[in-house]
């Protein structure tokens, strides 16, 4: 009997947020089992809806302001205050996210991360001690430089001159003038909460791994390869407070490689689910569920390498409890996650990704009700014979010949 439902989806890439997902499942549930208590628990991983989702839960509040978008132009952003209010939260998406790159202009080697300097400058300004940047969701790929143009630093090619915005300009980086570094930096602790899979450089570089799903051509993706790795060079020279290796290092990659951008100002990489998720309670949640329903927007090889149904699949698993996972798209080794014991996916019918992007909650309300009606009966089936005969104890004696 299904009395109780954890709902711990993560967001829709492009369609729905976290809360949105949360609410799509909530009300495929109740269409199923109406009486059954539903624990909807949102879960952010870093990007888009972590700051609000960090506020919510600390009872915490939100700094709205302009700040520098991706692609070079002011948009409408914020950054949370948790309680009591000695913490800001920095959500990258919120200013550099793919979101808000126009599907006509996705440039990752144009893109920059400058919003979240000035977002970090902004939250300096609130006299907090400790500033939390979220990373996911990124549609940018210059390694943070950016965001250290933004807190002071000067980026100069071999001339002299400041380099533009923008990861294929890296590749021209020929020194980096610290002087002009917000001071206050020294005075906060700046940690980084990332996917730790995440690395810069290399065969599995942020480049290679994530600059197509951002728009970079193959010829895209070397040139910005090649800029990272003289980023991470020049960096680990000019930047005292290197003391991670910026080129393989867990997370160094995060964000289109704002981890390593960060991790030179001394910041701290961490795993992002012990970072946020704590602020959650999600383990005791989990342990009292009789079920457990997560989702996300692709489900595939890459899900256990840091992503929301994984981490929550590997915590439920830890209680015994079973888990069920929706997804936009099933892809291969969906069938494989650790943990997850079922998969859905949420399209009915082939359909384009523009429709279905708008249609996100709809078709998982619908894939919620369709997977709960077959779990529902699965549990009225008579158990087979032999293991009602092992249920109640009689057992057909054996022949012996």
């Amino acid at each position: 009997m299904l009395t109780r439902v954890v709902v711990a989806p993560s967001g829709f890439k492009e369609s729905l947020s976290a809360e949105a997902a949360a609410d799509a499942i909530t009300a495929g549930v109740r269409r199923v089992l109406p009486d059954a208590e539903v624990d909807r628990i949102p879960l952010v991983d870093g990007g888009e809806g972590t700051a609000s989702a960090l506020a919510a839960a600390t009872g915490g509040r939100l700094v709205s302001l302009a700040a520098t978008g991706p692609v070079g132009e002011p948009v409408g952003t914020h950054f949370a205050l948790l309680g009591p209010r000695d913490t800001a939260v920095v959500e990258m998406a919120a200013v550099a996210g793919l979101s808000l790159v126009p599907r006509t202009r996705r440039d990752p080697g144009a893109t920059t991360t400058y919003g979240v300097g000035e977002l970090i400058r902004a939250a300096l300004d609130q006299g907090v001690r400790r500033v939390l940047v979220g990373c996911g969701d990124s549609g940018t790929s210059d390694g943070g430089a950016g965001a250290l143009q933004a807190l002071g630093a000067r980026l100069l090619d071999a001339d002299g001159f400041e380099l533009p915005h923008g990861g294929r300009e890296l590749i021209r980086l020929a020194r980096i003038d610290p002087a002009g570094l917000d001071p206050r930096l020294d005075d906060v602790e700046l940690l980084v909460a990332c996917n730790p899979f995440n690395v810069l450089c290399g065969e599995r570089g942020v480049a290679r791994v994530f600059g197509p799903q951002k728009g970079a051509t193959p010829a895209q993706v070397e040139e910005l390869s090649a800029g990272l790795e003289n980023w991470a060079r020049v960096l680990t020279r000019d930047l005292p407070a290197v003391g991670t290796d910026l080129r393989h290092g867990p997370g160094t990659g995060a964000s289109g490689g704002l981890g390593a951008g960060l991790a030179a100002l001394g910041a701290r990489l961490l795993p992002r689910f012990d970072v946020l998720l704590d602020h959650l309670d999600l383990d005791a949640r989990l342990a009292r569920a009789d079920l457990v329903v997560t989702a996300e927007g692709a489900l595939d090889h890459q899900t256990p390498r840091g992503k929301v149904p994984a981490e929550v699949a590997r915590r439920a698993k830890l209680y015994g409890r079973p888990v069920l996972a929706l997804a936009g798209t099933l892809g291969e080794g969906a069938h494989q996650v650790p943990g997850v014991d079922a998969c859905h996916g949420i399209l009915p019918a082939p359909m384009a990704l523009a429709e279905a992007l708008v249609r996100g909650a709809e078709l998982l309300t619908d894939a919620t009700e369709r997977a709960l009606r077959m779990i529902v009966l699965g549990t009225r089936l008579p158990a087979p014979a032999a293991a009602q005969r092992e249920a109640s104890g009689t057992h057909r004696p054996s022949t012996v010949r």
